[in-house]
């Protein structure tokens, strides 16, 4: 029998092109093996935005480094990685094939024995054109360039006469890409369109001429991406990323962070830049024993009918049931009433629809109107389980006993004031930084006045019901708009609808008059 010698794991080498720059277009092939690998060697072309995502769900001991040196390092780097075992990546904007650096880097590890493989991305050129609204059809020119000495010109002189290109180059090298296009004989007046930060929170586009776009492009850094060509027209009607309702708003989310992702993902798809302010914290409750009298009485049958009035009375209740090995099926027999969709939602996520949420206004009274007083006959148990916070008011409980009910109110889980946000937010709170502020309770507007002041006039202030508008006129703030049903996404549709209401109003206005206009933020700064 032969014995062998152990010997290490193999290791292997991904390169992998990170696409245009948004996140959200990273193929799943290369998200996998990015959180699967050991060592990620990036380039600068590479998005921070996109970089913080891939690290947030990478292992929790993965080495982050930038790209160094010549083809040759970059290869010795991960070649060391794989003969160590380890998963090594090389990551690129755009397609790894996109550049002839990696072209080499690829060339020196297939000469070894490590496993490799090329996992293609989206090219910047052709995935900011299509960001920007400018389509490439019929013959289809789209490069990403390190050195802009490589660019063929007579082609693109050529390609612009049959329709449109797209170029990546650094910013710094457009002087020498416009001289480039003019002496290959590309019209002067041929449109142009320029954008910074493609795929990105800030992506900005200014269209131009070949002759002028270098002036116009004054103080774009880093990678841009040029469209030239008839096509660049087709803006006006294909431009969606930078025309989408709240885009570059910086908007203000004052919740606790296990509520503010759903709220922040809907502002990233209208196009605002949310920031998350925490103002309260949730916290349990100081003594025990009334939730653990209520679940006790659950399980026995006290109870007709339990109302969640929040999404943390839901985990509240839950987190109860799980400390004492209980689940679901302990419901069996109690009705379930919401105040709203969210809350709903949080019930459901349990396994349980809920039998009442009201139709019409999501509040106490919302539901209050639609709860059948207590009958006897009907209702032989006349108790009602009410889990809320401590600072909960008073209208839901003596509304029910009006009724007939008897009610528990149980203070299920405690709210305090969050700590103050740094010193630069409350600045740009207090300084008309912020676009807009959504506010999705009364608590949320007295917590954020008083950890970090009271947010500027020109800031537009949206509200998700009427109690939340009646404490903001008390603190001296302006209420601009407020859904006709209280919940979260209607909150966040009623701000995209009032800022494309006020992108027509500063549309409709002369040159002059949007200059002097009170109005502020990106959708104004638009039109000055």
């Amino acid at each position: 029998m032969t014995t062998r010698t152990a010997r290490k794991p193999a290791g292997r080498i991904a390169f992998i092109g990170a696409g245009p720059g948004d996140p959200e277009l990273l193929t799943r092939r290369a998200y996998a093996a990015l959180t699967d690998a050991d060592q990620v060697v990036y380039d600068r072309g590479v998005p921070e935005t996109l970089l913080s995502a891939i690290r947030a769900d990478a292992k929790e001991d993965a080495q982050f480094s930038p790209a160094e040196g010549a083809p040759g390092d970059v290869a010795k780097v991960l070649l060391s990685a794989a003969k160590s075992g380890l998963s090594a990546v090389h990551l690129v904007a755009g397609d790894p094939f996109g550049h002839d650096a990696v072209v080499k880097e690829v060339q020196s590890v297939a000469r070894t024995a490590v496993h490799f493989e090329v996992i293609p991305g989206i090219g910047q050129a052709e995935g900011v054109a299509a960001y920007a609204g400018v389509p490439l059809p019929g013959v289809r020119v789209a490069a990403d360039v390190d050195d802009v000495t490589t660019l063929d010109f007579d082609a693109l002189a050529a390609a612009a006469q049959k329709g449109s290109f797209a170029v990546a180059v650094d910013a710094g090298d457009l002087a020498a890409v416009r001289d480039g296009l003019l002496a290959a004989g590309v019209e002067p007046g041929v449109p142009v369109g320029v954008t910074g930060d493609g795929t990105g929170e800030t992506q900005y586009t200014t269209t131009s001429t070949v002759d002028s776009f270098v002036a116009a492009a004054l103080g774009f850094t880093g990678r841009v991406v040029l469209t030239v060509g008839s096509d660049v027209a087709e803006r006006d009607t294909l431009s969606w990323w930078e025309n989408r309702p709240l885009y570059g708003w910086k908007v203000l989310v004052p919740r606790t962070k296990e509520q503010a992702g759903a709220m922040s993902a809907r502002l990233r798809a209208y196009g605002a830049i949310p920031c998350e302010v925490p103002t309260i914290a949730v916290e349990p409750p100081r003594t025990p024993a009334q939730m653990e009298r209520a679940v006790k009485g659950l399980v026995d049958g006290r109870y007709a009918w339990v109302i969640f009035t929040s999404v943390n009375a839901v985990r509240a209740v839950w987190e109860k049931f799980g400390e004492h090995g209980l689940d679901a099926r302990h419901f069996g027999g109690v009705k379930i009433a919401c105040i709203g969709e969210a809350t709903a939602d949080a019930v459901r996520a349990f396994g349980i629809q809920p039998e009442l949420i009201p139709a019409g206004e999501q509040s106490s009274e919302g539901l209050l109107a639609e709860f059948s007083p207590h009958d006897e006959i009907l209702d032989p148990v006349g108790r009602v389980l009410l889990p809320r916070a401590d600072i909960a008011t008073e209208t839901l409980a003596a509304g029910l006993i009006e009724r007939g009910w008897e009610v528990d109110d149980v203070t299920a889980y405690r709210t305090v004031r969050a700590a103050p946000p740094p010193a630069e937010i409350r600045d740009a709170i207090k300084s008309g930084g912020f676009d807009a502020v959504l506010f999705t309770s009364s608590s949320t507007v007295r917590n954020l006045v008083g950890i970090a002041g009271k947010p500027h006039a020109r800031t537009v202030v949206a509200v998700i019901g009427p109690k939340t508008a009646e404490t903001a006129v008390e603190f001296g703030l302006r209420v601009d708009t407020q859904p006709q049903n209280a919940s979260v996404p209607d909150l966040v549709e009623a701000l995209a609808e009032y800022a494309l209401e006020l992108r027509e109003k500063l549309a409709a206005m002369p040159a002059k008059q949007r200059r002097g206009s009170k109005v502020q933020g990106p959708t104004a700064l638009r039109f000055r």
